[in-house]
């Protein structure tokens, strides 16, 4: 495939694949012989045909859950650290949607129903979705790091990569926080905020915390095989990754030329993160494609929250200390951590969870 085809391809599928326009595009460009007219007519059939099933898997794709309901429960661990923080966190969730302008169209909140009730200001994640995929198809993320004590909100911005609905999101955040009418009313810790995002919305998470209106808001952030620079900057979400300040943690599959070949080769993500001067960790997990990076590696990112936004203890040893757990684990390999972890620097929490 040409270098400008997969450019222009790119655009509409880097998480999971297409659109039904692309679709047909794809069918439309295929050339079709001429011989008598019954022929045309019966290969005009096929074509529709053809375009039709096209349109429908495409179509049942988009629509699908891109993170399976089970995911916590099926998703293969190698970590005690790691198992501990895939598993649901203590909390009891609820979810409310807020409708909003298009392109975001709502806003999807998930969050601890009884820290709430206790009158206990909860960090706020962010959540950058990935092409063609919504937060209302991934609402098992939402719930399990609610079950951990977060704020966590998405909503189903398309185009994610520049970062700004993600500086729409927080100042969302922060009108809620002082709406006396609102469910969270100074229930929002500003002083804990984090963000995160898978492939186009990886892009948007480094955009999000170095040049956006509030990007100094965010405390930490973790991107999810985010669309290379090269690659970006031809979508038009080029971004700086000298200016990155705050803790980040950077993931990426090894599985699939998608992956592999398109979003982020070993060496851009290499190159990535030497770019980046603050603390940093950085991984590859084994045996997983681009889509699958989603949640398949949410173990160690409920981890890596929790402990920059909780500051918690236990969690910090995945990352930090003499031996780190996501080091040892079989499942990750290419593990880089800055200088030494024990200078990696914890976000001091204003609360705590109980």
């Amino acid at each position: 495939m040409r270098k400008e085809m997969i450019v222009a391809l790119a655009g509409v599928c880097l998480s999971y694949g297409t659109t039904t326009q692309a679709a047909s595009i794809d069918i439309a460009a295929k050339p079709v012989s001429v011989q008598t007219s019954e022929q045309s007519l019966l290969t005009g059939k096929e074509t529709a045909s053809k375009q039709a099933a096209w349109e429908a898997f495409w179509q049942g794709l988009l629509n699908s859950r891109a993170v399976p309901d089970d995911y916590t429960k099926t998703v293969k661990t190698s970590g005690a650290i790691e198992r501990t923080y895939l598993s649901d966190g203590p909390h009891k969730t609820a979810r409310q949607s807020l409708q909003t302008q298009k392109p975001m169209e709502q806003y999807e909140i998930y969050y601890p129903v009884d820290l709430l009730e206790k009158k206990v200001a909860c960090p706020a994640v962010i959540f950058l979705n990935g092409s063609g995929v919504p937060a209302s198809r991934y609402p098992a993320l939402f719930e399990h790091l609610a079950s951990w004590g977060f704020i966590a909100i998405g909503n189903e911005d398309p185009s994610t990569g520049t970062g700004q609905s993600a500086d729409t999101t927080v100042a969302k955040l922060l009108e809620l926080n002082e709406d006396a009418h609102s469910r969270f009313f100074h229930q929002i810790d500003t002083a804990r905020i984090g963000i995160t995002g898978h492939s186009q919305g990886g892009a948007g998470v480094f955009n999000a915390i170095t040049s956006q209106p509030h990007h100094a808001l965010y405390r930490t952030a973790v991107a999810l095989s985010p669309a290379n620079e090269r690659l970006s900057e031809a979508l038009h979400w080029t971004y700086d990754l000298t200016k990155v300040q705050c803790p980040i943690f950077l993931l990426s599959g090894t599985k699939g030329d998608f992956e592999l070949k398109l979003v982020l080769p070993q060496k851009d993500l290499q190159s990535m993160y030497a770019k980046i001067s603050g603390p940093k960790v950085m991984a590859r997990r084994k045996d997983t494609e681009h889509g699958q990076m989603l949640y398949e590696a949410d173990g160690y990112v409920t981890a890596w929250l929790r402990w920059q936004l909780y500051g918690d203890k236990r969690a910090a040893k995945a990352f930090s200390g003499k031996n780190p757990e996501i080091r040892t684990n079989c499942l990750y390999r290419d593990v880089k951590i800055q200088g030494r972890t024990s200078h990696l620097r914890i976000n001091t929490p204003s609360h705590s969870s109980k």
